[in-house]
């Protein structure tokens, strides 16, 4: 992880305690690192996630707690643990690219309501040292699909007072998307997984981490790309609004500071949940919007961003190949390489962080011809299929924990 000595000194500044005022233009290399740093966080929720359609652990985590960051390539994989993750149900039908349901004829199969939707992490002692701080981390997952889900899915503006909490009364006419807030407050009663909703067992998870550390300077970060900086979005202010970033137990300790680093962010409410969701002393939210993704700019109608935005355009890197599709402008490892050469306003491209050129392949198809990198290369090997002590080939693909 980007660990300078900077970084642990200034991380309220680079965590948007002024709203990264002075920081975006040019984008400073800290900051650049960092938002590197939480974006593979988020990536490691797409690495993890089982979308084999024939298997029976489709929609679940391939990996354990300990080897999810690890595996996924994470540069923070050593500074973070992870310690809990996250399931996601809903009462309104979804398309496939938000909730992904074993095929009917599978067998014995993991969960047929819920999916891993992500997980919460906090900083070793070792990422302390680095940060300056015990981080506790949320990352949610995105769309497996992307783009599909445009226009597929149910946008009715609904109230937002389950993420406002006391704060609704304040502001009433506060409203959100349907979709993304019944896939984080949804629960099931047949799944082991979601009987309680995504946002209960984050909140519960938080709140226990929160009163863990007391005693220590902390922060709270949320991250996620696509649907899941929707999610992350709604997140990040319930956790404000309900109280989640303050120990239970010392009530003259000030609530620590929460920030949303979010990717390619579909608008989540409407103007009064923007003045709702920015009224909060302790919430930041930084959105970084790729020039030509479609995705940021929907739903249209009365929906808007609330975050601080952070204009990337890729479409000025030389190592791409052009034009691109909708659907890699939207890639999020894309995304990441945006962040490292964007240099904004003085225009132009430079890799300003040493990030390996091969990781904008791993689940796209943008490098020119003359870089050896196969697109698309992040596979499972043998699709999970592994020989069993009895010599038999057996699928492998889920890690009870």
């Amino acid at each position: 992880m980007a660990s300078s000595e900077s970084i642990a000194k200034r991380w309220r500044e680079l965590h948007g305690e002024h709203s990264w005022d002075g920081l975006l233009d040019p984008l400073h290399i800290d900051l650049r690192k960092s938002i590197i740093s939480y974006g593979e966080l988020a990536e490691a929720t797409y690495d993890g996630f089982n979308t084999e359609r024939r298997s029976p652990h489709i929609g679940a985590c391939m990996y354990g707690y300990d080897d999810l960051l690890h595996i996924s390539g994470a540069a923070a994989a050593g500074h973070y643990k992870v310690t809990k993750f996250i399931y996601a149900t809903s009462s309104l039908p979804l398309p496939d690219a938000f909730l992904l349901l074993p095929l009917a004829a599978l067998k014995d199969v993991w969960c047929r309501e819920s999916n891993f939707m992500g997980y919460v992490a906090v900083a070793t002692d070792e990422g302390v040292a680095a940060l300056g701080r015990r981080d506790i981390v949320v990352a949610w997952r995105g769309t497996v699909r992307p783009l599909e889900w445009t226009n597929d899915l149910d946008v009715t503006p609904v109230p937002a007072a389950p993420v406002l909490g006391s704060s609704f009364g304040e502001n009433p006419f506060a409203l959100v998307h349907r979709g993304f807030l019944s896939l984080y407050t949804s629960s099931n009663a047949n799944s082991k997984f979601n009987q309680t909703s995504a946002r209960d067992q984050v909140l519960e998870e938080v709140r226990r981490l929160v009163e863990l550390y007391k005693d220590e300077d902390t922060s709270i970060t949320i991250t996620g790309h696509s649907l899941g900086a929707a999610l992350s979005t709604l997140n990040a202010v319930d956790i404000v609004a309900n109280g989640a970033n303050k120990p239970a137990s010392n009530s003259s300790k000030p609530p620590c500071p929460v920030t949303a680093m979010v990717f390619a962010c579909p608008h989540v409410g409407n103007n009064f949940f923007r003045s709702a969701f920015r009224s909060f002393r302790d919430l930041k939210s930084l959105h970084v919007k790729n020039f030509g993704d479609i995705v940021p700019n929907v739903p249209a109608l009365a929906y808007v961003d609330v975050a601080v935005q952070l204009p990337i355009n890729t479409s000025n890197s030389p190592y791409l190949h052009w034009p691109l599709m909708s659907m890699s402008l939207h890639n999020l490892e894309l995304y990441l390489h945006g962040v490292a050469g964007e240099q904004g306003s003085a225009g132009g491209f430079k890799l300003e962080v040493e990030r390996e050129l091969a990781l904008v392949n791993k689940s796209a198809d943008v490098l020119k011809d003359e870089y050896p990198v196969p697109a698309s290369w992040w596979v499972l090997q043998h699709k999970g299929m592994v020989k069993n002590d009895d010599g038999q080939w057996e699928l492998k693909d889920f890690k009870h924990i």
